[in-house]
């Protein structure tokens, strides 16, 4: 019952970082698109390919926390009394990364406009590498089991922690120029395709180098957490090696197609490989899934309401997506204004 409840976990965080880590990556390109002049088209094609669905991407977050909490309750305090400060930085970051997002987009003074814009990008930037810190400091065990806290500072600000945070900040990065350029595509904009294009390949290759460094950060600093990646999770490695490579491929040579299922896919493998490395452990050595866990009456209601979100929710997910990429949802703010 207690792996069935881990699995859930798993692809509810997949799903969050392929979805929710798409905003925040464009997030970044908000940032690094320049001046008001030189980033209005890019910022303009940033606010029309995430304003519809930004709000629902955060569903996955509460969805995550909810079994975490519910189901893995000793993880969960430790892990919460132990990286306090990231998880309160990332929390702080999503609420004035949305507020000035919304805001931006219904003031028509650029003064105000820089100043939400800047409140948008900055958070978008701060909030995966506060996750990836907190991935980090959980993956090189520095989350002692029990419900006790751990040191509110090594546990975050140690080399596994910086990689994860970099190498997340990377990824939804290159996961949001991908998204774009198909985006761009879709609505026959030759100039933004060609932008992000170009973006997606400097982000793809940003990946790919901090994957090999991270190969002797993890060697040292996450030795088990090394073991299983180059073991029991080394085809889930090869897999987003080999989908990272493609999707490059395609980008280098503008292929229309199959690029943006690839980076899910890589994406999604470093992810899923992550997980499979780790286990049986929630926290690495010291804590498994299965000593971790709630009652069984508790998993199993658990388990019935997964079922039930995914028969309510998913379909309206499926609905907004299609309506989205067909067109079909009204603009927002008072853009041109």
């Amino acid at each position: 019952m207690s792996t069935a409840v881990a699995v859930v976990l798993l692809l509810a965080v997949v799903a969050y970082a392929v979805f929710g880590g798409a905003d925040f990556g464009a997030g970044f390109w908000d940032l690094t698109a320049g001046g008001a002049d030189r980033g209005e088209h890019p910022r303009d094609m940033i606010e029309h390919s995430i304003g519809p669905v930004w709000e629902a991407n955060h569903v996955w977050l509460i969805f995550i926390f909810v079994i975490l909490w519910t189901s893995f309750p000793e993880a969960y305090a430790s892990i919460t009394l132990t990286l306090f400060v990231p998880l309160t930085i990332a929390a702080l970051g999503i609420v004035l990364r949305g507020a000035s997002f919304a805001f931006r987009k219904a003031v028509i003074t650029l003064r105000y406009r820089r100043m939400f814009g800047a409140g948008f990008a900055a958070s978008s930037v701060l909030v995966p590498y506060c996750m990836g810190a907190v991935a980090g400091g959980i993956a090189s065990g520095r989350v002692p089991a029990g419900g006790q806290a751990g040191d509110p500072v090594h546990s975050w600000i140690n080399p596994t922690s910086v990689l994860g945070g970099v190498l997340a900040v990377a990824a939804v990065a290159y996961l949001a120029a991908v998204y774009l350029v198909w985006d761009a595509r879709r609505l026959s904009d030759n100039e933004m395709t060609e932008y992000f294009r170009r973006r997606a390949v400097v982000a793809a290759a940003v990946v790919g180098v901090l994957g090999v460094v991270g190969i002797f950060v993890l060697r040292a600093d996450a030795p088990y957490l090394f073991q299983g990646l180059t073991s029991r999770a080394l085809p889930l490695v090869i897999l987003g090696t080999l989908c990272g490579a493609g999707a490059l491929i395609l980008l280098l040579r503008d292929a229309a197609r199959g690029g943006r299922l690839l980076a899910v896919v890589a994406v999604a493998s470093v992810i899923v490989g992550w997980a499979v490395a780790q286990w049986p452990y929630i926290l690495p050595e010291t804590l498994t899934f299965s000593a971790a866990a709630a009652p069984t009456g508790t998993l199993t209601a658990m388990l019935v309401v997964v079922v039930l979100a995914a028969l309510i929710v998913v379909p309206a997910f499926i609905l907004l997506f299609v309506l989205h990429e067909r067109g079909l949802l009204p603009e927002e703010g008072v853009g041109g204004a």
